[in-house]
């Protein structure tokens, strides 16, 4: 991350990169696209650290915590990634579970071998945390501007604030933890009630 944010934002020929699509706000608690779920709305089609596709759609069923990087960070997605960790062992401790899902902002340097790389040195090797690559800028502009994340390039560097969104297993967006919150683990593991219960009336 490069020194001097609001300078770099006024700086002439910063291109924007988020795209024009309906974005996750703070503290919203529920999100779906034309009776589509968050999760149904998103670019399914990525790859993973090994190479291999990932379906993003398949991980229905699962709680997901989302966020945005950039392998070559070295401000903002280190923290985020403290945090994920940090969540990691309370999410243990609490006996609860979760899919940790880390999208690279730049495909063209992100690549799956730069992920790879950057997993093996931050011993994150937990089969439950996925590092995926996008097949295009497009396809990350979608994802980014579905889930709220903002991001812009100067010169070679991605320029971008601190954001978790966690889905829940309906797919559905559960809680975001913006720039300078904490990540509230009593809201991360807030339990999901089914459809069933949504319909019954409170005695």
């Amino acid at each position: 991350m490069a020194r001097n944010i609001p300078a770099l934002v006024a700086v002439a020929g910063a291109s924007l990169l988020l795209a024009a699509t309906p974005a996750v706000a703070v503290g919203t608690t529920v999100a779906s696209t034309a009776g589509a779920t968050l999760l149904g709305s998103l670019p399914a089609g990525w790859l993973g650290d090994d190479g291999q596709p990932v379906d993003l759609h398949a991980l229905r069923g699962q709680r997901l915590v989302v966020t945005m990087a950039y392998a070559n960070c070295h401000r903002i997605c280190p923290m985020t990634v403290m945090h994920l960790q940090a969540l990691q062992r309370s999410l243990d401790a609490a006996g609860s579970t979760a899919t940790f899902i880390v999208v690279g902002y730049d495909p063209e340097v992100d690549d799956p071998g730069a992920w790879h790389q950057y997993r093996r040195e931050r011993r994150l090797g937990r089969p439950n945390w996925l590092f995926l690559t996008a097949s295009s800028p497009r396809q990350v502009r979608e994802f980014a501007g579905r889930l709220g994340f903002e991001f812009w390039k100067y010169d070679e560097h991605v320029m971008h604030d601190e954001r978790v969104v966690v889905i829940d297993p309906r797919g559905e967006l559960q809680y975001v933890a913006g720039p300078g919150q904490p990540i509230d683990l009593r809201r991360v593991m807030q339990r999901t009630p089914t459809t069933s219960e949504q319909g019954t009336p409170t005695p």
